[in-house]
């Protein structure tokens, strides 16, 4: 699940004081938290006879954070956010700021490089395109969201051919995300679109309703529940072209969670649950924190009762739904073939509690394909520790394999 909450918070601040020229600019450096490193970067911009700094933590895909200034000269910069007791302060030192970060008590050497990380994301399907593309609308009217996306026609597609292709509908993790899911800096449903495509599948990837291009269809107040009805109408959708064999979908983290509520419905032709939940929610919940915990070396010690009361799941419809929800009856009623998916280093979804517990769940089938990858995180990428702050470092989008794996075993329900 892409809902997470990360140790440390950042913060956004606006300089009253003129800085050298030299400290105008973006730098960037790597806090060391020992299991793990945190880009941190700070933007300094004069405007108005006036310094403006503003900070990102790309690594928590948080960006433009405030801070207050505490002192600025010629060659010295002092930054802090005292709602979360936290501060910088650094003097420029042979071309870097050297300086030191803190908060809570917790005191890091950090040293700053003048510029910014340009990340290599190899995987991006790059012009020209040997396949033909289309921007589609299709409506969820009991919710009135319109859900726009992309529609890709396999690699040699012809409509006059009597033999007609299988099309994915692509349903995203939690948060309001665009068509491509893109996170940390990576698009892993347009990647694996652009295999698909290449090895004869189409596919449907939309933006979620109320996000990019997406309008209408309230966001506050929605559970899984809700965006299953959008996920619905994209199926629906998909068979009022009559252009496809079959339809199925491929539904990532909360994706795979409605592509079991959809399933148990007979409304889909097959599935590729990616990390999708298997237990129910205050289970995996109380699961994923502890595995969290005890990868920053910490004790998780988190109880089912514990999450429960947690303000946040108070206060979050979707939260409140999530953690009542058990998946069981709906992967048990799921008759359609599956390829449920997960990677050993998921602290997300753990694939040991979660694969575990759909294998078990679901019906009998040859063509059901339960299969865990080792070394992978909750994105599918080769990984390290498996935590989120390794995400937009890691230069791959998606194993390849994973990718292989999932066009085969489409192509085999032809």
């Amino acid at each position: 699940m892409k809902k997470i909450i990360l140790s440390i918070i950042l913060g956004l601040a606006a300089l009253t004081a003129e800085a050298q020229v030299d400290l105008i600019g973006s730098w960037t450096g790597k806090l060391d938290l020992g299991v793990a490193k945190l880009t941190l970067v700070f933007h300094l911009k004069q405007a108005d006879g006036h310094v403006n700094v503003t900070m990102d933590s790309p690594d928590q895909s948080a960006n433009g954070i405030p801070c207050k200034t505490d002192f600025l000269s010629y060659d010295s910069l002092a930054v802090s956010v005292k709602s979360i007791n936290a501060s910088y302060s650094g003097r420029l030192k042979d071309g870097k700021i050297v300086g030191t970060f803190m908060q809570n008590g917790m005191s890091l050497p950090l040293v700053l490089t003048k510029g910014t990380e340009e990340l290599k994301r190899p995987q991006n399907p790059q012009p020209p395109f040997p396949y033909e593309t289309e921007e589609v609308t299709f409506r969820n009217e009991r919710d009135s969201a319109t859900l726009a996306g992309t529609l890709m026609w396999p690699v040699g597609y012809n409509p006059k051919s009597k033999q007609k292709p299988l099309v994915v509908l692509f349903v995203t993790g939690s948060g309001q995300e665009n068509r491509d899911e893109e996170i940390f800096d990576h698009k892993p449903f347009l990647v694996i679109a652009d295999y698909l495509a290449r090895q004869g599948i189409a596919s449907l990837r939309y933006d979620d309703r109320a996000t990019g291009a997406s309008k209408g269809g309230d966001v506050r107040n929605a559970t899984s529940e809700d965006f299953a009805r959008d996920a619905a109408a994209g199926l629906e959708y998909l068979r009022s072209r009559k252009a496809f064999s079959k339809v199925g979908i491929i539904g990532h983290s909360e994706g795979g969670l409605i592509g079991f509520l959809l399933g148990a419905q007979g409304k889909t032709d097959f599935l590729v649950s990616l990390a999708g939940p298997g237990v129910k929610g205050d289970t995996l919940t109380a699961s994923q924190r502890n595995r969290m915990y005890e990868l920053y070396g910490g004790n998780g010690n988190m109880t089912v009762d514990a999450v429960r009361q947690l303000p946040e799941i108070q206060k979050v419809p979707w939260y409140k739904w999530f953690i009542d929800y058990d998946p069981s009856a709906d992967i048990a009623a799921t008759r359609c073939p599956v390829f449920a998916l997960n990677g050993d280093r998921d602290w997300q979804v753990i694939s040991s509690l979660n694969l575990t517990a759909i294998e078990r769940l679901l019906p009998k089938s040859k063509k059901n394909l339960i299969k865990e990858y080792p070394g992978l995180n909750h994105l599918f990428q080769h990984c390290t520790t498996g935590l989120v702050n390794e995400y937009r470092q890691i230069e791959e989008t998606i194993s390849p394999e994973v990718l292989s794996d999932i066009a085969e075993w489409i192509n085999r329900l032809k």
